[in-house]
């Protein structure tokens, strides 16, 4: 079984653990309909991406 040889400090525990924070997703509020959506992502109820048509949808 392997077995630490000396104790990791504080700072070096904290250290590894430094990069295993979630980060909080960007949501923007959409200029032709008002609903939330993410920032550089194809809005799928309207098919528009950056002002353009991308997809056509349902109806």
């Amino acid at each position: 079984m392997a077995v630490p040889k000396k104790k990791v400090s504080k700072s070096r525990r904290n250290n590894r653990r430094s990069h295993d924070a979630l980060t909080a997703v960007n949501w923007v509020e959409d200029q032709h309909t008002g609903e939330a959506k993410r920032r550089h992502h194809i809005d799928l109820k309207t098919g528009m991406y950056k002002g353009r048509q991308v997809i056509e949808t349902k109806e």
